[in-house]
């Protein structure tokens, strides 16, 4: 008889491809860290299935590339130009170098990605222009402040950079969401001192979906020269879209696109995702699912004691501060996030916890169950 050392698979057991890929499916369920960590959409995928057939021109010269135009035009309500990007780092980059000159400044929040995470990129494209933030509570640019910077800055002269773009981010990197009220008041101010205004939107439709608003509403109407638009965090594989409201500033846009190299050959496959996210408002129900789970989530972490929620969930993101025990307790659970840095004479780890357009609500309930077993 054969001897069992223990290393045979038994016949009810999962193949090791299958077994594989159920790890590798409870791993994404417990991953919290971004909604970059998230698969691609079946739509979009089957979208860029559907496009990879025969040829067509190249360089937006595309029939996709064309009924993306269209789409755009009729989603924001106006003949906006759109150009298909791959990154948000990119299209951020490439807005603020049509808003402010090499000699300017870009007025922005403390919180902004273009300021944290971006690796010097505005700066890069811009040749030299500076970002000077400002401080918040939430990422949501106080008009006072705003205004006194706008003020205080002709004192000196040419002897400082010329406030030239603001930008804002909507929703905000703390989760927070700009009202349409809060959104004009802040535009109006910059506009009326010359001032471009950017919007960077990674997670547009997220702050869409909270505001039940039109795309219209919280961009050219509410003051919004370009938009930086970010499908990546909400399903696509890699789709960002520079829409620019102000066709002055859309003249030499190509070109600025051409010299950075983010001009894809095979255009077709970045708009086939696009129109594949707005299809059916798609864009939306994704955003929506994340929002609601961000919230399901929320609801919860309250349960909890000793959990506090600094910020408002206005989106997808939930900044939650807990007992270093917890944390751990939830690390060791195999759970994936990210630290923050914990303001000053708050008690616990502050910790970001991202919601995604696949989500669960078990996804949800299995980390709070997490959570309460530890505690």
């Amino acid at each position: 008889m054969e001897q069992n050392t223990g290393e045979q698979i038994s016949a009810n057991a999962p193949a090791p491809d299958a077994q594989a890929a159920r790890q590798a499916g409870e791993h994404i369920r417990k991953n919290f860290a971004s909604d970059n960590v998230a698969p691609v959409c079946p739509e979009i995928l089957a979208a860029i299935n559907e496009a990879n057939v025969g040829a067509t021109p190249s360089y937006g010269a595309d029939p996709w590339t064309t009924r993306l135009k269209a789409r755009v035009a009729e989603i924001f309500e106006t003949d906006a130009a759109v150009f298909p990007v791959t990154t948000g780092t990119a299209s951020n980059g490439l807005a603020l170098s049509a808003l402010c000159p090499p000699w300017g400044a870009v007025l922005c929040d403390e919180s902004a990605h273009i300021d944290n995470e971006e690796c010097g990129a505005p700066e890069f494209y811009t040749h030299g222009a500076k970002l000077r933030p400002l401080p918040s509570a939430d990422g949501r640019i106080d008009p006072a402040l705003l205004a006194r910077a706008l003020n205080g800055h002709a004192d000196r002269g040419f002897h400082l950079s010329k406030l030239s773009a603001l930008s804002v981010t909507q929703a905000t990197e703390w989760g927070a969401t700009y009202s349409l009220e809060h959104l004009r008041e802040v535009t109006d101010l910059a506009r009326g001192a010359g001032l471009g205004v950017h919007m960077d939107g990674a997670r547009f439709s997220n702050a869409l979906a909270h505001l039940g608003c039109s795309p219209a509403d919280m961009t050219w109407r509410a003051g919004v020269d370009i938009l930086s638009l970010g499908a990546t965090k909400n399903g696509a594989l890699a789709a960002e879209a520079l829409i620019v409201f102000d066709p002055a500033r859309a003249v030499e846009m190509e070109r600025r696109i051409k010299r950075a190299g983010h001009v894809w050959s095979k255009q077709r496959f970045l708009s086939a995702q696009l129109l594949a996210w707005f299809a059916d408002d798609l864009w939306l129900r994704n955003a929506r699912n994340a929002n609601e789970m961000a919230s399901r989530l929320a609801r919860g972490l309250l349960r909890q004691p000793g959990a506090t929620l600094p910020y408002a969930i206005e989106s997808n993101e939930v900044f939650v501060v807990l007992p270093e025990p917890l944390v751990q307790g939830l690390e060791q659970a195999g759970y994936d996030f990210y630290r923050w840095t914990t303001p000053p004479g708050v008690e616990g780890v502050l910790i970001r916890l991202v919601t995604r357009y696949d989500t669960t609500p078990d996804d949800i309930d299995g980390l709070l169950a997490s959570l309460s077993a530890v505690a």
